[in-house]
């Protein structure tokens, strides 16, 4: 499965860059494969996995803010692997068409 999501402290004021990197270090460090973008950050992995690493995500914004936002999108597919890359790998292909 493949997880995209995003942590947004709350009440800290705007910039929240230093709150975001604390989450994602959270991701980077669980050794899953994972991707970064301006909006959300993926990760991949099976179910229980996954949702680990996120609460664990959110809890490490939650030590620092009085308020965290968390908006989530799932692709449960099972079988498929390397979804991250073959993904992208596919739209590629078709734009190269």
């Amino acid at each position: 499965m493949i997880i995209a999501f995003s942590v947004t402290p709350l009440g800290v004021g705007e910039d929240v860059g230093e709150y975001v990197a604390d989450a994602v270090r959270v991701v980077r460090e669980s050794g899953l494969p994972h991707r970064t973008d301006a909006m959300f950050t993926s990760i991949e992995g099976d179910w229980d996995e996954v949702m680990a690493v996120v609460k664990r995500a959110v809890a490490v914004v939650e030590e620092r803010a009085p308020r965290v936002s968390v908006v989530m999108k799932a692709d449960i597919r099972p079988g498929v692997t390397d979804g991250l890359t073959s993904k992208v790998a596919t739209v590629e292909r078709h734009l190269a068409d």
